[in-house]
Parts: structure tokens; sequence; C-alpha cells
């Protein structure tokens, strides 16, 4: 067999499906910017739903692509199998409602056995195929001339998620040699599709051609499809021989290089530090390309994910030797591995790797208080007598300190205590129970609105030049039916041509009305939508009769339009505004242009300095006034490109392309309206900057007459303080206020010594009168302080005069509130009193909880009224102890 890189491997099957007529289809992110249901793109398909559900109709129904993909349902298995992987490449072809199985099948056998192509000898090659399927058996036997002993029927070969598109399907397998055969001859399992490793699944074409309807009946879809998946890491494998996925040359640079940093441990070696090997270089690959498509670390959904994959990495690094920051040394080398497909990696890998060392050096410190931690619960198993760490407090050790299951049982075991395995499988289950409901009701892929996809009337967008035209109705969609004349309520229109602007690309779209030749609104336009065949798809509440095949006036809403083209000319500077003053690994993760705001989302690290927001401002303005000239450029996409245009993750270029250019200080891709000259724009004003999510910042802002009324509200505002503090100028309000602090600071000052001197007048009483309890001396009370400060001011009292052994005090500071304290002596903690058991006991009582010390211990509450019950039962506590 031929001896292929995987980039020569990867290359090759989108040649030759692009010789069969396929469009390639770049990588997309790997963050589903809209798509609710995926934490991660998983598929290839996953980009392809637009496509499969009808929502969108591609201008080439056959497609190809190489998507990268990330899967973390079963990261435990990564190292300890030959194929799974975080981050995978997943080689597809579809067929959108053009070619089915036929050309499917022996398109497949032509890549995998032609000597221009793969090359693969037939004889190793076998498939399964659905045992009702037999016109795949057909197609495989006669077409592609595969014997009938190399078809096996499997009654799992259906692909179906429940509801929606499903279909048969049939999977390749190559066959390795009797060195790779893992099982007896006659064991059940030793044949293509089952679990042994001599058979590799190498490819699994899906013949997408039913609906699964809620009443668990099945419909053929009106547009036939095909859905396959090839993994590069596998195929890959076969070529270069490998005995897993990881000895080539995707990983065993990484593998090398993690070597290298070891300095003790190899590759081979054993089993065990393979393992390492293998998760420090299935990690860094997901982690490195996850980053460089905008996610970053964090606490919650994609930003968990890299958190934990790094941590992970990080622990097995640990287990070879590796006490210092060594990851980010690694996401150059995924960058050299990946070039030839992925030159984005190395022209971010200076930030990925800052990134990356951030996280590293963040999780040090983490894993000095899991270690802490872990050791605590070790102490507290020994002094109770018990043999085994409880699976919940193994499984926090896991989930919130990334401590892998493998190290908890090595350090409990060094001291002699096993691991609840079972509690803590209960406890993973939980959790990934949990992750499911969160997004079980999110939409997964629909179903072909076949009426929409069967509308294939030429309509011609003219807003670019003009907001008002003639048009011709020429459909009439009411209740899901295309109709001829409508007299009363809600309808979709297709125009023969339209001003109206559809929604996309964060603009909204165009409102307006529409007139019939009388000058008479006889519809108003609510709504502008694209239709899966392009059309501008007219959302409409119609006031008089409509009529397909006559002419209408269509007339745009100029002003709601003026306002939005600012508003959208104003993101294009506001983008490369934050690149000039953040840095270049800044970019767009999000926008909306509404008439009366405009809302941009950005990656960066941290939140935006008041400082860097108020440059970024200034930028904006200052070519606001240059009055730079705004024009919008139609040339081909490679042009583009060379003219330094802006690509972003949410749209999806054609040949022909639209690149908007204002004066020579941005240029970006965009299909929507824009302003003539920036100095339209008249003034640009920042109203807020938040965090929306992981590694992703928010900044809100208005223009021209909107953000000259939002400068004059604030105006007034100033005005208003101004006069209610009896000034003169505004200039002076500064001057006031810094006064006015200073005379609130030394205010509080003054009343924290009053109330301390109160609190000692109180325990001059308090502290004279301790009560005997069970042999111990206690001393509880409510006094009148300011809250927890001054009763911890009396804690300290109590313990300089060694009052008695227990102090129990409670205070109402204001309504509905209440503090506690509790304190012990040292005799008392060795009599093995603690105060935070005490408070736990009796801070219910009052409404709250608390905890603490062994020595001191606090809590708040709500009740007031429970303040007596509460001292009581510490005195009961006391007496049962």
């Amino acid at each position: 067999m031929k001896e292929l890189t995987s980039s020569q491997i990867r290359q090759m099957y989108l040649d030759f499906f692009k010789s069969k007529g396929h469009e390639v289809m770049p990588s997309a992110s790997l963050i589903p910017h809209d798509d609710p249901t995926l934490l991660w793109i998983n598929s290839g398909v996953a980009t392809m739903k637009k496509f499969f559900d009808g929502s969108v109709v591609p201008k080439n129904p056959r497609i190809t692509s190489s998507q990268k993909s990330i899967r973390t349902n079963d990261i435990e298995n990564v190292g300890h199998t030959a194929r799974h992987h975080t981050l995978f490449e997943m080689l597809g072809n579809f067929s959108v409602g053009d070619y089915f199985k036929k050309e499917a099948i022996t398109w497949a056998w032509e890549l995998l056995t032609s000597p221009d192509w793969f090359g693969m000898d037939p004889a190793l090659l076998y498939v399964t195929v659905y045992p009702k399927d037999t016109d795949a058996k057909r197609i495989w036997h006669e077409e592609a001339g595969l014997p009938l002993d190399h078809i096996i029927e499997v009654e799992d070969n259906f692909w179906d998620i429940g509801q929606g598109p499903s279909g048969p399907d049939s999977e390749i397998f190559y066959d390795r040699g009797q060195e790779f055969n893992n099982l007896a001859d006659d064991d059940p399992e030793n044949y293509p599709g089952g679990e042994n490793e001599r058979y590799l699944e190498i490819w699994n074409i899906v013949f997408s051609e039913f609906n699964h309807k809620p009443d668990d009946t099945y419909e053929p879809l009106p547009h036939k499809n095909i859905d396959t998946g090839m993994g590069l890491e596998r195929v890959v494998s076969v070529f270069q021989h490998a005995k897993t996925n990881f000895e080539t040359d995707l990983f065993l640079p990484l593998i090398k290089a993690t070597e290298d940093e070891s300095g003790r441990y190899h590759y081979g070696d054993s089993k065990d530090t393979d393992v390492s090997f293998k998760v420090i270089a299935d990690h860094i690959r997901a982690v490195t390309f996850a980053i460089g498509d905008g996610a970053l670390p964090s606490n919650e959904g994609r930003g968990y994910v890299i958190r934990r994959l790094i941590r992970r990495a990080v622990m097995h690094g640990q287990q070879l030797g590796i006490d210092h920051a060594f990851l980010y040394q690694l996401v150059p080398v995924v960058g050299q591995i990946m070039q030839s497909y992925y030159p984005e990696v190395l022209e971010q890998a200076d930030y990925i790797a800052k990134v990356v060392r951030m996280e590293e050096d963040r999780f040090n410190e983490t894993l000095k208080d899991g270690l802490q931690l872990l050791n605590e619960n070790i102490e507290k198993a020994k002094k109770a007598g018990v043999k085994q760490l409880t699976g919940k407090s193994v499984f926090k050790l896991y989930d919130t300190y990334g401590f892998p299951l493998e190290l908890t049982k090595e350090i409990a075991a060094d001291q002699g205590l096993t691991v609840d395995q079972d509690g803590f499988d209960s406890e993973m289950k939980q959790q990934k129970k949990r992750a499911r409901l969160a997004r079980s009701d999110a939409k997964s892929m629909g179903v072909q609105r076949s009426l929409l996809l069967d509308i294939k009337t030429p309509s011609k967008y003219v807003g670019y030049e003009k907001l008002t035209t003639s048009a011709v109705l020429k459909n009439i969609i009411a209740d899901e039916k295309q109709i001829e004349e409508i007299t009363t309520g809600n309808a979709e229109l297709i125009f023969d041509q339209t001003p109206f602007y559809a929604e996309m690309g964060g603009q909204v779209a165009d409102r307006g009305v529409i007139k019939d030749d009388q000058g008479t609104i006889v519809a108003e336009v609510t709504d502008v939508q694209h239709a899966p065949n392009g059309q501008n798809l007219h959302t409409v509440k119609v006031l008089v009769a409509l009529k397909v095949d006559d002419s209408y006036q269509l007339e745009v809403d100029q002003i709601f339009h003026n306002k939005v083209r600012k508003n959208h000319t104003a993101t294009h500077l506001l983008d490369q505004a934050l690149r000039d003053v953040l840095g270049s690994h800044t970019h767009q993760a999000g926008s909306l242009v509404e008439p009366d705001y405009l809302r941009f989302d950005f990656t960066n690290l941290g939140s935006v300095t008041v400082n860097d927001l108020k440059k970024v401002e200034e930028v904006v303005n200052e070519k606001i006034w240059q009055a730079l000239p705004v024009k919008t450029v139609v040339t081909d996409i490679e042009a583009a490109k060379k003219m330094g245009a802006i690509a972003l993750f949410t749209e999806k270029y054609g040949k022909v392309v639209r690149v908007v250019k204002v004066g020579n200080y941005s240029t970006e891709f965009c299909g929507g309206n824009h302003v003539d000259n920036t100095s339209e724009l008249g003034l640009f004003k920042i109203t807020s900057e938040s965090g929306v999510g992981a590694g992703v910042r928010r900044i809100e802002a208005v223009t021209s007459k909107a953000a000259f009324e939002y400068l004059d509200h604030h105006d007034q505002l100033l005005r208003q303080t101004v006069q209610q503090l009896k000034l003169t100028q505004l200039k002076e309000l500064p001057h006031r206020l810094e006064q006015m602090n200073n005379e609130i600071r030394d205010l509080k000052q003054q009343v924290a010594t009053l109330e301390g001197k109160l609190a000692q007048q109180q325990t001059a009483d308090i502290f004279q009168h301790p009560e005997n309890v069970n042999g111990k001396t206690l001393v509880a009370a409510q006094v009148e302080v300011a809250g927890m400060q001054q009763l911890r001011a009396l804690a300290d009292q109590w313990k300089a005069k060694n009052s008695s052994d227990i102090l129990v005090l409670a205070t109402s500071p204001a309504e509905n509130k209440v503090n506690l304290i509790v304190a012990v002596s040292p005799t008392g903690v060795k009599a093995g009193i603690k105060a935070g058991d005490l408070i736990k006991q009796i801070a219910p009582l009052v409404g709250g909880g608390g905890g603490g010390r062994p020595d001191l211990a606090q809590a708040g509450g709500k009740k007031p009224a429970g303040i007596q019950a509460a001292l009581a039962a510490a005195k009961k506590w006391l007496t049962e102890r």
C-alpha cells in the first residue's frame, strides 16, 4: 500500500470528491455559533444541518470537507484505547437531494481501491449493511464488485436520532491482518463490525431517506441525502501501519516533544506512562484548536472543557516527572503538524501559548489546594477508622481540582486506603445527566420544509441602490400552503425584486409597507428572512387583498433603515478599533445591529479597562470626524483576501463577495447596508461593557441622535446633582464629592468608636456572670451592637479576659437581620467542643446558616424573633454534650 502522510491523505480525499463535482467547504469553527444544541462542532454533518433540514439550499448540492471536531463525552477513555480522541478530523462527502446510494457506494470504492487514489487492496475491504437495505447490498456486489462474503448484514446499521432525518447506513472496514487479531478465531466478535482490533472501521455512509415522526412511524423525505464520515486519524493509522492512531505523524511529534520535556520516560517503556503521553498529545491538540477558534478556559460550558483538558494534561505531565509548565511549548508543534490545512494555528501560536501558560500557572496553585483537601480527607478517614475515601469526596477532587482518579487512588493507596469506585461512578453519571438535561430542550436537526424548498422563483435584492421599487408578487404562502390570493391575516410573500433587507450578519431586517397602484397600503412588512433558495421572504400583515402576479409598490421605512446602517458602519469601526487598542488576538464573536443601538461581542482574556474603552471610543469618533468615504467593492473571494478583508465566522462566502472599505482604515466582508461617509454617524458613544461568556466580552453603543440623547440625559443628571449639592458650577462636583467622602469616612470612624465604647459597657456586665453548664462555663447573650464587626471585637475582649469556656453572642442590627458569633477557649476546644459544630446547630433558629474554625465561627440569619431560642439551644447543646 502507498506510504502517505496525513496531509496527503486529507488532500487526496478532498481532491477526489472535487473531481466528482463537489464543493470543498473549509473546516468550520469548533464553536457552533448558530446551533444551540451543540457545545462543540462534533462531526462533519453538524456544519451541514441547515442544508439537510432545508433552511438553506446550498449553491452546490454536492459538498465535501475535512471538519475538525471535538467530542468529550468519554474523555476518560482517551489514552487507554487505540482510537479515542477529544479532537479529531472527519472527512466527509455530502449530497443534499442530489446523488444517492449508487454514486456514494461506487465513488467510495473508487477512492479506496483505485491506484490513482488510495490504492487499497480490495481483498482487505469489508462492508456492513442494514439487512432490509437490499439495494445497498446489491450495489456493493454488482456495481462495486465486492464479493458477497465481504458484505455482512448488521441489524444496528440504521442511523436514527429519535425524531427527524434517519436511514440505513453502510460501514467500511479494513482488515489489518492476523498480527492485529486480539481475539480467538472462533470468538463471536471476530468479524467486520464486531468489537475487535483486526477489522478497523474507516468509513460510514448514511443513506438519509426517512423522517422519523413523533408517532414513531417513518415517512420518505422529500429529498434524499448522503452523509458520510471517515475519521482521518483512523485511516492515517492504516496507511502508516500504526498499531494505534497515536503512532502516526499526527501525534508522534507531540509525543517526542513531551519525551524531551520529561527527560526520564520514553514512549513505549510501559503501558502506564504511554497513557500519559497519549493524553497529553490528544489534549493539547484539542486545546490549541479550541482556543484558536475563540474559546477560553473558564468554569462553565466550553471554557470548562478546555480547563479540564489542560488540567488532565498537566497531571499526566507530573506522572512523567514534568513539574513545570510545559504544555504551552507544545502549541507550535501542533501548528507545524497541521500547517498544510490549518495555517492559522501557527499564525496564532503565540497567543494560544500565552493562554495555555496562564492556565497552567493557575492550575499549579489550584493543585496545592487539591492536594491539601485530599490529605485532609485521608486524615479524616484514618481518624474515623475508615479504610475507604467516599466517592463524593473523590469526585470533587476530580471535578473541581482536575485530579485524575488514578492519581487519587495512588496517593490513597500509599496511606493504606482505597477509593469508593461505585460512589465515584454514581457522581459521574449524575453530572452527565445534568449536562444532558441542560441541553435537552434545544432543537435538534429539523425536517425539511418542503414547500419552501420547492419554491425557486427568481428574486433580486435591490436595496443597495434604492429603498422603493415596483415589484411583481410571485408567491403567497399562508398556513404552509401556496395560494393565489389573500384578503387578510398573516402571510409570507416573495416578489421578483425587493428593496427589503433580509436579516443577516447581525443586521436586523427592514420594516416598511406595500402599496397598490392607487397608493393604498395593502400590507405591513414586519420581518424579512432568507428562504432556503435565497429569496427574501417577507412576513406581512395583510390589510387589503393581495393577488399573485399583480404589481405593487414596496417601500422601506427609510428612518428605520438609516438608523440601522449608521450602526452597522459603527460596528466595522469598533471592530478595527478594538484590534488596534487590545491587540490582533481580538476578533468578533457576534453582533446585533438595531436602529436604536448596536451590540458587539468580541474575544478577550479579561475585562476591558476604563482607559482602553476610552481609547477605543476616541479612535472610532476620530474616524467619524475624519469623514472617511465608505465604499463597497464586489469582487471574487481571492481578490478580497488580497485586499486584507476580514472574514467573520458567521458568514459563508461564495465566489463573488461584497467588501466594505471604510477609507483605508477598515476592510471587511459584509453583505449589509452602510452609510456613504463616516461623518453621517455624527457621534459614537459606548454605553456598556460586560462579560457574556468564557473569554467573550460585549460592548453596547449608540450613534448619531441616540448618542446625543444618551449624553444629554447624563448631562441633565449631573446638573441636577450640582443643584442638590448647592454648587454653582459643574467643575466643582469632583472636589465636593471628595469632601463628602472624607466627611463620611470621619463619621464612620466616630460611629465605630462610639459602638466600641458601647460594646465595652455591655461586656462589663455580660462577661462577669458566666453560667456553668455541664462542667463548662458559658456566656450567652443578645447585645445591641452594629453588626458582625462589633461582635468580633467583643469576642476579642472575651478572649483577652478569659471570661468563660464558650461565648455565644447575637445581635439584630437591622430589621430581618441577625448576626451570631460563637467562640471557644483553648481549653474548650481541647475538650472536644467546636465553635463550628455549635453554630450549625443554632443558626437555623434565626433563619440562617454559617460555619468556621473550632475556636471561632459566625453566622447570619433573617429571623430576629429566633434569637432567644438560639441562645437557649446553645445551652441545651452543651448540656447534652
